[in-house]
């Protein structure tokens, strides 16, 4: 699982944790979450040294997390900086306030990056569990 960890990335521990608590999932929670999502995200994440690291979360078949580009193609990509993923992640930023500002982008289905913070939201209930 540590191969999801990126230096210099404080999304890194963010996806770690996220990842730890997909694996806490049972069979049927994860069925439920891929059944509610339908989607595939890939997250472009820049940290202040404008190093990029890319990680993909797929909710559309299997309900994991992976380091690298989406493969399939993703449904929606979101681009951001490694702070505005933190803030989002911990609640301090609404994803659609980020998007307006311009501190989130997308390409792809941005209706599907509506339910992010969602998957965030159920994810961080669960590892507290």
């Amino acid at each position: 699982m540590s191969d999801l960890k990126v230096d210099g990335f404080k999304a890194s521990d963010i996806i770690f944790d996220l990842n730890r608590a997909f694996d806490g999932f049972t069979d049927a929670e994860r069925t439920a979450q891929v059944k509610k999502t339908k989607g595939i995200f890939e997250l472009r994440i820049t940290n202040s040294e404008k190093q990029e690291a890319i990680w993909t979360i797929d909710l559309k078949k299997n309900g994991v997390i992976l380091k690298g580009p989406a493969s399939p193609k993703a449904d929606v990509t979101l681009i951001m900086t490694d702070d505005t993923f933190s803030q989002l992640s911990s609640g301090k930023l609404d994803g659609q306030k980020a998007f307006l500002t311009g501190k989130l982008k997308t390409k792809g289905n941005i209706m599907l990056a509506t339910k992010l913070g969602a998957v965030l939201e159920m994810a961080k209930g669960k590892a507290k569990l």
